[in-house]
């Protein structure tokens, strides 16, 4: 051990290589072999890759596991707030102390090599979860599926594929039928596959893939459907329906991710108590998160205010989609980006639903989009913008303007975790 803190050896990881993202296997493979491959001494593992809904759809088979009485690590990124919320051991979020054991251990065996951050610390998780007993891991991937840090499990119990859109085209591919075969790169020989409902373009690829594969495909609108019905979710696949109350996430795309898991909790044979769980005990913060405590609600009392880390055109779709079905209200955006997304494709849908949107950079990120340049996109497709230092200038405008509003705070996952930190859920 050396005594330093998780952060301080997190930090140190970050200049292990010179790239934040640099896709390949070989070096988490030499890593897993100096640790005596973690990977192989998992629990039953539910991997998950997909475009949308991966963190949701993990939250709501969390839900449900343990909801039948059985335990589940879980591996997520990014963090919001702290990087422990990427870590679950048999449901807790890993502690202090076992989290800098794990990072401490990983940056020894490394031995100085060159690795990225997301690998080193995905090793970390795989060494964490390999020591403590639970009867599932839920494995999200971070980025595609062929390539990602997660994808070394050799035979997992199911993959899951939630829904494909275009994002990170500069590494995945300028198609969907591209990024499609990179998630598809989870998918392992004989081993059964959720899919939830997908573009065609996407679809056949996964089919393809699985049918060289003799994966099992358990796909959306083929061998499972859902619907809402008089406020209650519906599910049918072929053992019958369910009759559920709808997620405790909001949003109407929450049902196609409520769909997936419950999909996979079917297949898993994990009875009525898990999937009733699912749909009752998920958590997921900045995922249309209503704030209701901390500085910022204090600030602006009357004001409705939520959280969304959502940053491609299908999260603005979904948003809108679920903003256009919440009573009637004047509801503005107070909305930071990273300069790598699809700006336009996100704010397209909300100029529809947004009264205003006020633009703001985000607090300590390198890689975001100036207030300015934001503003600009958003004015491009058709939004009435200004700008703010802050989330806080921001709200106290909109709360002196229109002091009975709907304010989202929404455009990255980033600026949902500034948000986060600041104590202001």
């Amino acid at each position: 051990m050396t005594g330093q803190t998780s952060d301080a050896i997190l930090q140190r990881m970050m200049s292990l290589h010179p790239k934040i993202i640099d896709l390949t296997l070989d070096r988490v493979w030499q890593l897993l072999e100096a640790l005596d491959h973690p990977e192989r001494k998992l629990p039953r593992v539910i991997h998950l890759a997909g475009t949308n809904g991966k963190g949701s759809t993990q939250a709501m088979l969390r839900a449900g596991i343990e909801a039948a009485g059985l335990t589940c690590h879980a591996y997520t990124s990014p963090h919001l707030a702290r990087f422990h919320e990427r870590i679950r051991l048999a449901g807790q979020l890993i502690s202090e102390a076992d989290l800098t054991a794990v990072l401490d251990e990983c940056v020894t065996a490394n031995g100085g090599a060159s690795i990225t951050y997301f690998e080193i610390t995905t090793c970390a998780a795989l060494l964490a979860m390999s020591r403590v007993p639970a009867d599932f891991v839920l494995l999200e991937t971070g980025l595609g599926g062929r390539l990602d840090a997660t994808n070394v499990v050799e035979t997992p119990a199911m993959t899951i594929i939630t829904p494909i859109s275009m994002d990170h085209e500069q590494y995945l591919g300028d198609t969907l039928a591209k990024i499609a075969g990179e998630k598809a790169g989870i998918l392992k020989r004989g081993v059964p596959c959720v899919v939830g409902p997908q573009p065609d373009e996407a679809l056949e690829v996964i089919e393809a893939r699985a049918q060289a594969l003799g994966a099992p495909v358990l796909a959306h609108g083929q061998h499972w459907h859902v619907w809402e019905e008089r406020g209650r979710l519906v599910f049918q696949d072929e053992n019958g329906l369910l009759d559920l109350p709808l997620p405790n996430l909001p949003g109407a795309h929450q049902l196609q991710n409520a769909g997936a898991a419950l999909a996979a909790l079917r297949y898993l044979a994990l009875g009525e108590a898990a999937c009733e769980g699912a749909m009752t005990g998920a958590e997921w913060p900045a995922r249309m998160q209503r704030l209701r405590n901390g500085p910022l609600t204090e600030m602006a009392p009357g004001v409705e205010l939520w959280l969304d880390g959502g940053h491609n055109p299908a999260a603005g779709e979904a948003l809108a989609a679920h903003l256009a079905k919440l009573p009637e209200r004047p509801t503005h955006l107070i909305c930071g980006m990273l300069n790598t997304k699809d700006a336009r494709g996100f704010l397209r849908p909300l100029a529809k639903v947004a009264d205003s949107l006020t633009a703001i950079s985000i607090p300590g990120e390198a890689n975001t989009l100036a207030a300015a340049e934001t503003a600009t996109l958003a004015a491009d497709v058709g939004h009435k913008v200004r700008e703010a230092a802050d989330v806080a200038g921001a709200l106290a405008t909109i709360a002196a303007d229109a002091p009975g509003a709907r304010v989202l705070i929404c455009g990255s996952l980033y600026l949902a975790g500034s948000v986060l930190r600041e104590g202001s859920a």
